[in-house]
């Protein structure tokens, strides 16, 4: 087995792979896809390895912006894989759970900190089951614009800590407000009164499916529906755009977010690990 950073030639071979399982693979897919474009606005440029053997692709990475590992990755593809995984300072693996475990594993003993480890569920709509709602005369969705960003930067900070995540504020101001404006055209809010109390972000938008990411509704305004309201519109723009899925993944113990994605269709598809380590 041999690892080493994926070449533009590559990248044929890696879509054919990952799009045996599109749904489970649908983050590393779109990256995958990107390769040799420019990143997007404030975001770091995707660094992407595949491990081979005899010349077949056994397994494809990510290490940054995020660590993505493919859901049909080998064990032995895996262990080729960790070294690199070894060099990183730091980073955030979310992946299939027992994937991030048999690294994690190996990351601990060379004495690898966690400051954040969690468990979470997938979950996705097809339109043929997605039960949507409709916003009430009150309430405006609309996608989000520029000069919405204060906002958007306190509901960025607001999540992080309400996961008990560091804040990236704190030691770069800028640089945070320049990785939530480059996610602006992905966003969708709702508007109560003339305020927003809901965004929500698709950040990846591809034929084989969107992933729902960085769902936030302010404290004063939940139980209202506004998470409802949201999800459903951006569901609805995935649909339009002939996805054949929208996806979004819950933290263990959100049962009151468990209940909303089911009564709008989402059904669970895979189990995650999320650790963000030092």
């Amino acid at each position: 087995m041999r690892a080493r950073r994926l070449e533009h030639g590559d990248r044929d071979e890696a879509l054919s792979r990952l799009a045996l399982r599109p749904r489970e693979d649908l983050y590393l897919l779109d990256l995958v896809a990107r390769l040799g474009l420019a990143p997007e606005p404030g975001e770091a440029r995707a660094e992407l390895m595949g491990v081979w053997e005899d010349g077949r692709l056994a397994g494809v990475a990510a290490l940054r912006p995020s660590v993505l590992l493919d859901a049909g990755m080998e064990e032995r593809a895996l262990e080729a894989l960790l070294p690199c995984l070894e060099r990183l300072p730091a980073g955030l693996i979310k992946s299939p759970a027992a994937l991030v475990g048999r690294c994690w594993t190996r990351l601990a003993a060379r004495g690898r900190r966690a400051l954040v480890d969690r468990r979470e569920t997938a979950s996705a709509v097809e339109k043929t089951g997605a039960w949507l709602l409709e916003p009430p005369p009150e309430v405006k969705v609309r996608a989000a614009r520029p000069d919405d960003l204060p906002a958007l930067v306190h509901a960025a900070r607001a999540s992080l800590r309400e996961e008990g995540r560091p804040d990236p504020f704190d030691g770069d101001p800028e640089g945070f407000r320049r990785w939530v404006r480059g996610r602006v055209p992905r966003a969708t809010v709702v508007d109560v009164s003339g305020r927003i109390g809901f965004v929500g972000y698709a950040d990846v938008q591809r034929s084989e499916g969107w992933l729902l990411q960085g769902v936030y509704t302010w404290p004063e305004l939940r139980r209202r529906g506004l998470a409802a309201v949201g999800v459903s519109a951006l569901c609805r723009a995935a649909f339009a755009t002939g996805a054949e899925h929208a996806q979004l993944a819950v933290v263990d113990g959100n049962a009151p977010a468990e209940r909303l994605y089911a009564k709008l269709g989402f059904e669970p598809f895979a189990r995650l690990r999320t650790i963000l380590f030092i």
